[in-house]
């Protein structure tokens, strides 16, 4: 996408400050769009005010508060699992610790209290807090603790999610006297942007962004956003930036300060969206601007904070948190439909081995969809209660109409037409009334095709053996070497055994067994030929569906012979049909992490297509939600949809 956004830093400068403000809202938005599509994000979360103490005197500050006779200096670990208890029982997902910068520098009140809770620091005892929420109630926790050192970053990032601090300006002139920061030392721009730095050399998604109407100017306002933007591009850490404007407050210096106009403020988020690209998340807090839902979207934000159906916002007590219902109805009305993520986003969380220390990356794992936003309820398959009802989207509100570009996939699918991967991507990302558009289409396409006849078959599976040698991280079943403690103890069925198992079946109805197992140290080809014989001497019509292309692979190898003959002397000996099975998903980025020894994705599509031309029909497979998301499903099923347009071999997709 050309435009103002492609030019360099001065031309993009002088652009934002001269251009007229109706073409910069119009990029925006379209940036907006290009990058994040019809979602608008929130984080669910609970606000922890851990103390109200604070060494700096910003003008316009009314969290910050002085030590007051009988009035504890921090919350207790009590009170503090008690916040995070309730914010739990009402679904947050998020923990957001917010202090004053550094008050034991300033107050002996505070070094006493520390010393008593049994710590030096009030960023030592932030860590402990952050540790024990995450241990007591699975809150993730997002700390921000003001500027801090390397050490101080790193000891967070074992217990947090993410980090922050507001650069709020790059202006050392608002430091200076009569400025909203004289007298308040770590609002010193170099130190904040020393800060932010740190946390990019040590990977932390950390969050950053301005305070705008505080007497900054709009050229001093694209200075720290510039700054922003030349960090984030060395370490690419900066999830958000906040576009924050001041509200005048009672009994603060400012506040008689005349408030920045809407105009204003939009003409930021424009500017914010124009320097860092479709790609960045963009932030305005919902309840400084109520009722102007739809002029901040157009302006390019696409997420609007964390939002707490329990806790105020301490920051800004005279601003209450809209109602999530409410929110998500404006957001519909603007065209857009509300989605929760975590305190960390989307694309850090798809990458957690990078971005989280690893008890973190865990949390992350389980807390998150395939495309990094957070899960909204706790099922799983296997589980044993009863599923969830489908959740379209966050909230009953959701767009009026379907996504134009959702309606033309859908049209060209149900004309015949081929999707491509984008597309296909598309439709899996759908939510709201995209996702009932998809299952509408996709169940009159089945009426279509198929009627409404529903099949099955009698079937007996027959799992010979448990005991294998490769090495796949997910799975449970087989018995090896690094698997000896997991469920069940190590078999290997005696062929009459099978048989019998499989004679059990005919007498009770079954006309087919399945047979597949771990690929055993000791089994060979003739192993797979033996048990083929055996079921079709005493069940001459029993229909044999069975080896992966894992087993085939391995019995060909092991008897020295092509995947093709081995595969002829399968069918030769009774085998009718062959399971999908060990394809998990086809895409070897996908494969190297969770099945890194076994057949790849061009070696399984082989033996497929080898078992389709020598007479042999298989179903297909895909085993998805672990480490895999939607550009791999969308790879998987082009790569089985072109295998099916050259053989017609495939006769069903599990």
């Amino acid at each position: 996408m050309d435009g103002l956004h492609t030019l360099g830093g001065a031309q993009l400068r002088h652009a934002l400050l001269h251009s007229p403000a109706p073409a910069l809202l119009q990029e925006a938005a379209a940036l907006r769009d290009a990058g994040h599509g019809n979602r608008m994000s929130y984080s669910r979360k609970v606000f922890i005010p851990l103390t109200h103490l604070c060494r700096d005197v910003c003008h316009y500050c009314t969290f910050a508060e002085t030590p007051q006779p009988g009035k504890a200096a921090y919350l207790s670990p009590d009170e503090v699992l008690a916040i995070a208890r309730a914010g739990k029982a009402a679904g947050c997902q998020e923990a957001l610790f917010t202090l004053g910068d550094k008050p034991e520098l300033r107050y002996q009140a505070a070094r006493d209290a520390l010393q008593e809770l049994g710590y030096e620091t009030t960023i030592e005892y932030l860590a402990a807090m952050c540790a024990l929420v995450l241990r007591e109630t699975g809150l993730l926790p997002h700390a921000n603790p003001g500027v801090m050192s390397g050490e101080e970053i790193e000891a967070l990032r074992q217990v947090t999610v993410s980090q922050g601090i507001m650069l709020e300006s790059a202006s050392p002139r608002l430091c200076q006297k009569g400025g909203p920061h004289y007298g308040s030392p770590d609002k010193h721009p170099a130190l904040r942007l020393e800060t932010i730095l740190l946390a990019g050399e040590l990977k932390v998604p950390f969050t950053s962004g301005i305070l705008i109407g505080i007497g900054e100017t709009r050229e001093e306002r694209l200075d720290a956003l510039f700054a922003l933007k030349a960090l984030h591009d060395c370490y690419g850490h900066i999830q958000e930036i906040i576009v924050q404007n001041f509200r005048a407050k009672a009994d603060t210096r400012m506040r008689d300060a005349v408030e920045p106009s809407l105009d204003d403020l939009v003409w930021t988020i424009a500017a914010t969206r124009l320097i860092f690209g479709p790609g960045m998340n963009i932030q305005c807090p919902p309840n400084l601007s109520p009722g102007e839902a739809r002029a901040l979207i157009e302006a390019g934000i696409n997420d609007w904070g964390g939002i707490s159906p329990v806790t105020p916002d301490h920051v800004n007590p005279e601003a209450p948190w809209p109602a999530i219902e409410r929110l998500g109805a404006e957001t519909a009305e603007a065209g857009k439909i509300l989605v929760r993520r975590l305190a960390a986003y989307p694309s850090y969380c798809l990458q957690p081995d990078q971005w989280f220390a690893p008890e973190i990356a865990t949390a992350v794992r389980r807390a998150t969809d395939a495309e990094g936003f957070a899960r909204i309820d706790d099922w799983a398959p296997g589980l044993s209660r009863t599923p969830p009802e489908r959740v379209a989207s966050e909230t009953i509100a959701v767009p009026a109409i379907v996504d134009p570009a959702i309606a033309s996939i859908l049209d060209r699918a149900m004309a015949g037409g081929d999707l491509g991967e984008a597309q296909i991507v598309q439709l899996f990302s759908a939510r709201g009334r995209d996702f009932d558009a998809v299952c509408a289409a996709a169940d009159e396409l089945r009426q279509v095709t198929v009627g409404d006849a529903v099949t099955y078959t009698v079937n007996r599976n027959i799992n010979y053996t448990n005991i294998c040698y490769f090495r796949c991280g997910f799975c449970a079943f087989s018995k090896g070497k690094m698997s000896e403690r997991l469920r069940g103890a190590p078999y290997d069925l005696a062929l009459e055994e099978i048989v019998r198992r499989a004679e059990e079946a005919w007498a009770r109805g079954g006309g087919e067994v399945c047979l597949q197992g771990g690929i055993h140290p000791s089994y060979t080809g003739n192993t797979y030929l033996g048990i083929c014989r055996a079921i079709k001497a005493a069940l001459p019509e029993m229909h044999i569906h069975a080896f992966s292309p894992l087993e085939i692979s391995q019995g060909a190898s092991t008897l020295g012979i092509p995947v093709r003959e081995f595969l002829t002397q399968l069918k030769e000996a009774g085998l009718g049909t062959l399971p999908g099975t060990a394809a998990e998903v086809l895409d070897d980025e996908v494969r190297n992490i969770i099945c890194p020894d076994k057949v790849n994705t061009q070696q399984w599509l082989d033996v497929v297509r080898t078992a389709h031309e020598v007479g042999l029909r298989t179903t297909s497979t895909i085993m998805f939600g672990h480490v895999d998301r939607p550009i791999h499903w969308a790879r998987h099923l082009i790569r089985l949809r072109e295998l099916q347009w050259q053989t017609g071999g495939i006769t069903e997709f599990v």
